[in-house]
């Protein structure tokens, strides 16, 4: 079992051990780069309502969790955050015990009591807002600039608005995944490991070449990152710089401000009110289930809307 402080309420580590023997590293070794950042945060939130304070995921006793933890921190997590957020918490925290008990730092019997507890049911809507097609001319017109900063971040907001693309899915992209012909985009690390083929618009795919003179038709990354003086540094961007980019664009435009998830809700919510059927979206979108490709739907609220202009004075 994992040593632990001699208070006995304390769910705090005597001393590190190896991280071949710790269930969170162990878990948290298994993870690709875009997911280990936000499961870490994850664990690390459990770990502090858990502790009261006093651990984070790699300093807590992992082997003394129990079933009274469990409901203890899940009334926490309901009283402070979203059921999407709450659920994604506990599958995280589900997956580190089931660490645990595999490495034989707790009774499966007691690992089958701890876990056994209800998923949080609530209304999940997607985050951010849908942008306006006069908002994306916006943002799009701060980038006609012949810079080659702005040549790539237009290209990028294109297929971002065009393929409705995750951010982690754009900058995962190669050369050898874009079709110049037809503007296909073969997908090959989507959320689950899954692959699948979008399209995007001609003026995308427009964008897309421009940029592709500067950078040139070597393998590698689509996108890279761009140094001081415009000198291209090939490899692979990082997310952030994907999120921190499009807060500039839209600070730039004047408008509020706005993320790669917005420009993916837009995507989404646009289609389905071209009378796209749900299964085509959710194919394009990457969706695992329908029922999140119906949460961008904006059908309903222009249908209410509508209505209520009838009762005009």
């Amino acid at each position: 079992m994992l040593s632990q402080t001699n208070n006995p309420e304390s769910l705090q580590l005597s001393a590190p051990i190896p991280l071949t023997l710790h269930p969170a590293a162990v878990y948290l070794s298994g993870l690709r780069n875009n997911s280990y950042r936000s499961i870490r945060y994850c664990l690390d939130t459990v770990a502090k309502i858990l502790s009261q304070g006093q651990c984070d995921c790699i300093t807590i006793d992992w082997s003394k969790i129990r079933y009274h933890h469990t409901m203890a921190l899940r009334s926490a997590l309901i009283d402070k955050y979203h059921p999407t957020t709450i659920n994604s918490m506990l599958t995280a925290f589900k997956r580190v015990l089931g660490e645990t008990q595999k490495l034989g730092l707790m009774e499966f019997e007691v690992y089958q009591k701890t876990v056994d507890f209800k998923k949080v049911v609530g209304t999940a809507e997607p985050k951010g807002r849908a942008l306006s097609k006069k908002e994306i001319g916006q943002i799009i017109a701060t980038c006609d600039g012949n810079s080659p900063t702005d040549i790539r971040d237009r290209a990028i907001i294109g297929i971002l608005r065009g393929g409705g693309l995750r951010r982690g899915e754009l900058i995962n992209l190669e050369l050898r995944d874009l079709e110049l012909d037809t503007g296909k985009l073969i997908i090959r690390q989507g959320k689950g490991h899954k692959t699948r083929h979008v399209y995007i618009p001609s003026s995308a795919l427009e964008f897309v070449k421009q940029w592709l003179q500067l950078r040139g038709y070597e393998d590698g990354y689509l996108f890279c990152r761009i140094h001081r003086g415009g000198h291209l540094k090939m490899g692979k961007m990082h997310s952030d710089s994907i999120w921190r980019m499009l807060q500039k664009r839209a600070k730039m435009a004047n408008l509020k401000s706005c993320c790669p998830h917005d420009l993916r809700r837009t995507f989404c919510g646009d289609l389905l009110s071209a009378g796209v059927d749900i299964v085509t979206v959710q194919k394009l979108a990457g969706h695992a289930s329908p029922i999140t490709t119906a949460s961008y739907d904006r059908r309903d609220d222009e249908i209410r809307r509508n209505a209520v202009e009838n009762l005009g004075f």
